[in-house]
């Protein structure tokens, strides 16, 4: 069912409008006695959540008993963080997932499903893996809150993605990011209907309708001064807020360019990002704009590591970026990587598969790891002197009479040029 709906390319939803529709849909919902909100974390700062999540616990007051970011693999949020996006909301409701232990697993997806749906690519069963404390908490409210925009995994983030990867299991997790993958990342970015999303939406109806789970979902988008606005909210119990609202991101967080660029500048905000699992972003939402023989460069000033798991982190140090062919081979080949098929995953996600030139300009990374983990390397220094972030602004610059394609916030969006855009929007 459809609680609330709005937004459209133009639309501003300030904060007092924001507040007013949470208090009215929460309103709607009835007296609750005990109630989790999952939202995302850090990562996802400018995705309204944390402000959502203020109001919802201006509402429901004690009846609010649990807050359980989303992490996935990622790290746990620290206090200022928590401080950051979520304000006056008290620190002891935050709960950290641990994705290698705190699980229950609601159900299979069947193998036969999984094959169908990959084009026989993947053959194997997914399980439907949750935090435990969904399940046992007792919760008669469970709101999962985020932001809807492209996503290299699943197409489209957010909706059920929110509980079955965010406060997934390990298994999930890779099995779902390789299957992502293998069927191919350009094939899924900015899709609706994805085999990941299909995946999920099985474990959803099939598994999960006991769990008492309403959804607000966001759409941020960028207006031509720089600014980020609240283009749309959309809150309900079923896919139908999530269709809204990826139709609505569609329109809102894709750039189509007319060529292919061959220069590209990502900055990495450092309050954002620190790992090359997360800085990557900058590699995937901009792939499909980039010409062959092109290059991506990245300043990344915060960038101590590649994966935020320390196991992860290890066999990205391991293996490297290689591309498709040579990590399916090791895959083949390496037990310790077959059991970590989201690292596998994020070293095909992370290559240009030898198409065009990656360059990591890192703050802390020395650059003998950079290059050892198949990238280019540039000093910091020199290139943020070069390509100032204060002075750039998002889209086309003239840099000493070179033209370069600046993006501040590769999470923002997806960038692609018109040969490259597979599908209708």
């Amino acid at each position: 069912m459809l609680f609330y709906s709005k937004g459209s390319e133009n639309t501003i939803i300030s904060s007092e409008e924001l507040r007013n529709t949470v208090f009215s849909v929460l309103s709607k919902l009835g007296p609750r006695k005990k109630v989790l909100i999952i939202p995302p974390d850090y990562t996802r700062f400018h995705s309204r959540a944390g402000e959502i999540t203020r109001y919802a616990y201006e509402y429901y007051g004690n009846a609010l008993t649990d807050i359980l970011p989303a992490l996935g693999t990622h790290s746990p949020m620290s206090e200022k963080e928590i401080t950051n996006m979520f304000s006056n909301v008290p620190k002891n409701l935050f709960r950290i997932h641990n994705w290698r232990q705190d699980l229950i697993t609601l159900g299979e997806v069947p193998a036969s499903f999984i094959e169908s749906i990959s084009e026989g690519k993947v053959k194997y069963s997914w399980p439907a893996q949750v935090n435990k404390i969904l399940v046992e908490g007792n919760f008669d409210l469970i709101l999962s809150i985020g932001q809807v925009v492209p996503h290299e995994v699943a197409g489209m983030a957010n909706y059920n993605k929110n509980v079955f990867i965010g406060t997934g299991g390990k298994e999930g997790i890779n099995r779902s990011h390789f299957l992502g993958a293998i069927f191919g990342m350009e094939r899924m970015m900015g899709h609706i209907e994805t085999p990941v999303r299909k995946m999920l939406n099985y474990a959803g109806e099939h598994f999960a309708k006991s769990l008492p789970i309403i959804y607000i979902q966001t759409v941020i988008g960028r207006e031509v001064s720089g600014c980020l606005e609240l283009r749309g909210i959309f809150v309900g119990d079923d896919t139908e807020c999530f269709n809204l609202a990826a139709k609505l991101s569609q329109k809102v967080n894709f750039q189509i360019l007319d060529n292919p660029l061959k220069k590209i500048v990502c900055y990495l905000n450092p309050d954002e990002y620190k790992s090359t699992w997360l800085g990557n972003k900058s590699i995937y939402r901009t792939r499909m704009v980039i010409a062959d023989g092109g290059e991506l460069i990245i300043l990344a000033p915060a960038l101590k590591e590649f994966g935020e798991d320390q196991e992860i982190d290890r066999l990205i140090r391991k293996h490297g970026y290689i591309g498709t062919p040579a990590v399916l081979k090791a895959v083949e080949e390496n037990e310790e990587l077959r059991n970590n098929l989201s690292a596998a995953a994020h070293l095909i996600h992370g290559s240009s598969e030898g198409r065009f030139k990656i360059t990591y300009c890192p703050g802390y990374l020395s650059e003998n790891e950079i290059r050892k983990a198949n990238f280019n390397f540039a000093s910091l220094e020199k290139m943020i002197q070069k390509y100032n972030p204060e002075k750039l602004k998002d889209g086309f610059n003239l840099v000493d009479g070179e033209e370069i394609f600046y993006v501040s916030n590769p999470a923002l969006g997806l960038w692609a040029s018109k040969e490259r855009m597979i599908y209708n929007l």
